[in-house]
């Protein structure tokens, strides 16, 4: 269903656009489907419409000149990424920039992405992680490694280390990062790494928001390195959907 205009000029949330990086696994694109319902279900009232930038359809671009047809004059884009990397620096203004050469009335807002840019890291996210890890290992752990999918960007692999610190904070364990790709060290070197400094009970945390090849490879490399257990992507977990809402809360200014 197309989405209907805003009731009146000014007036009303405007639409949420779930902008997904894209995968060929057909998983992945369900799992940002499932977090638009949840955002959706969260806040009654706001059109939650997701997008990706490959690999699945529609586009971002292509979402906002369908609310422009529709008579939105406002929409708020939020990045789904865990680090400010390429994707957001360079992806997503142009993807904007190409919407807004055949909808110029329409007034977009970018949100920062989910996982901390240069501030601290976010509750809901830290939240999210201890949900997923308390479902893939009950029993509990005293070592774990953050794995995340990977970026040649030091700034975004800082950003991924803060994300450690304060895991290891809040779960008072060692916790180390490992990365699927672009950087050392993978997944198994990790949890190596940990196990011969002592620790017998390896966890590994999944820095992803979706399944694909790359936590695939992961949950491989983990459990054949001896993890006792590796957690499932962030997904739908309500406290994803609550931190997509605060990122797109319409008291910020546009």
């Amino acid at each position: 269903m197309a989405p209907g205009p805003d009731p009146a000029p000014g007036c009303g949330p405007p639409p949420v656009v779930l902008v997904a990086h894209g995968s060929r696994d057909p998983r992945a694109a369900e799992a940002t489907r499932a977090l638009a319902r949840a955002v959706e279900a969260a806040r009654p009232g706001t059109a939650v419409l997701p997008s990706w930038l490959d690999h699945t359809a529609p586009d971002p671009a292509a979402v906002l000149r369908a609310l422009a047809a529709a008579g939105h004059t406002r929409a708020v884009l939020v990045p789904l990424l865990l680090t400010a990397a390429h994707h957001r620096r360079v992806d997503i203004p142009a993807a904007v920039a190409a919407a807004r050469e055949t909808a110029p009335e329409l007034a977009v807002r970018v949100t920062a992405v989910l996982g901390p840019a240069d501030g601290p890291v976010d509750a809901r996210l830290l939240a999210g992680l201890r949900r997923r890890l308390a479902e893939a290992e009950p029993g509990g752990f005293d070592a774990l490694v953050l794995a995340a999918a990977g970026t040649r960007d030091a700034r975004a692999r800082a950003s991924v280390g803060r994300v450690a610190a304060a895991l290891a904070a809040d779960l008072r364990v060692p916790c180390t990062v490992s990365y699927a790709s672009a950087a050392p060290p993978t997944a198994d070197v990790a949890v190596a790494r940990l196990r011969a400094a002592g620790a017998r009970r390896v966890a590994v945390a999944a820095y992803f928001l979706a399944p694909g090849l790359f936590y695939d490879g992961v949950v491989a490399a983990a459990g054949g390195a001896g993890a006792v257990a590796v957690s499932g992507p962030l997904t739908d977990a309500p406290e994803l959907a609550e931190l997509v809402l605060r990122r797109a809360d319409p008291g910020e200014r546009w």
